[in-house]
């Protein structure tokens, strides 16, 4: 048993708009000490994830809130350390929702091992983890694709877009990206694959993405929201399916400017029976087994190809994060806390 201090990081303010580095603690602490049929575990990785942003805040959602001086919610790549618990010896690399914390005691429930026979442990975090399951079950239960449709996905290089315009094009459908910056568009387009990506960043975006969908739009797999709905809505076509599963430019926003564009929304939705759905990739979680056989095999074949942007140390978790929900992260980020 190791002597070291434990660390953690705690909500200390709710956010008003955009998360700020004095809206996290970061607290020391000595390592906790597992109970009977509990395991201590140490982290390896901690994901960072757009979700986590609407926790910080006292809303009514598909999840509790962390409260102040809670520490913040994650998973994580761990390794056991110490069991009191059958199931689980030393050494054993675990995934576990243990959140923004270097230590962790868990009594094994949610706990699942893993190994890297087949993939770098960090994919379990990525496209062959939450990120990738959820790209995957969005498009299998409602986007849908066929062959010859214009699937548009936005935050294309991140790991659920990055997935979603790999799984269009396996169908046999056009994959469009959305993404910031021309060496986003870049790598989505030269090394996923894409038909084509537009940056968002342009000042004629929304004429950019129109010219690129002459065809209109058959799927559009929504992680984004706002601007890129905007632009998105007028090229949905009839019969057209819309996977809702992030909207990260609307975290935080109470109010949004300009003229209410719901009327003309539903008019489209019963006009050109739009399927429009919001989910939550548990919601689909009878999938995960076909998931894992599915986008593994690819995986490993390199069929499916991925980015990981990984920032060393847990104490730069909350710039590394506020970062994120700005769109500075490049691929699926990680924070490596312990080797």
């Amino acid at each position: 048993m190791t002597n070291e201090n434990a660390q953690r990081i705690v909500l200390a303010s709710r956010p008003k708009g955009k998360p700020t580095e004095g809206d996290f603690r970061l607290e020391q602490l000595p390592v906790p000490k597992p109970g009977a049929q509990e395991l201590l575990l140490r982290t390896l990785y901690l994901s960072l994830d757009p979700y986590m942003r609407g926790r910080m805040d006292i809303a009514k959602s598909y999840a509790p809130s962390v409260a102040i001086g809670d520490v913040m919610t994650g998973e994580c790549i761990a390794e056991v350390i110490e069991s009191h618990h059958a199931g689980y010896a030393v050494g054993d690399i675990v995934l576990a929702h243990s959140g923004w914390q270097t230590h962790a005691i868990s009594d094994g429930e949610g706990v699942r091992k893993i190994d890297s026979a087949d993939a770098p442990l960090t994919t379990r975090l990525g496209v062959l983890g939450m990120p990738g399951f959820t790209a995957y079950s969005g498009m299998r239960v409602i986007g849908q694709p066929k062959p010859g449709e214009t699937v548009v996905v936005a935050a294309a290089s991140g790991p659920v877009g990055a997935t979603v315009g790999q799984l269009a094009r396996m169908a046999g459908a056009r994959a469009v990206g959305i993404a910031g910056g021309p060496e986003k568009c870049a790598f989505v387009r030269n090394e996923l694959g894409f038909d084509s990506c537009v940056d968002h960043q342009a000042p004629d975006f929304a004429e950019r993405l129109a010219e690129t969908c002459p065809n209109g739009v058959d799927v559009y797999f929504e992680n984004v929201g706002d601007a890129i709905w905007r632009a998105v809505a007028p090229l949905l076509n009839r019969f057209a399916r819309v996977p809702v599963c992030g909207l990260i430019s609307q975290f935080g926003v109470s109010e949004f400017p300009g003229p209410d564009r719901l009327p003309g929304t539903m008019r489209d939705v019963l006009s050109k029976s739009l399927t429009i759905r919001g989910f939550i990739n548990y919601d689909f979680a009878e999938l995960y087994p076909d998931f894992l056989r599915e986008i593994g095999a690819r995986v490993k074949s390199g069929e499916i190809r991925y980015k990981e942007d990984i920032v060393d140390g847990l104490e730069n978790t909350p710039t590394a994060f506020i970062g994120m929900l700005s769109g500075r992260n490049f691929g699926k980020l990680l924070v490596r806390v312990a080797s």
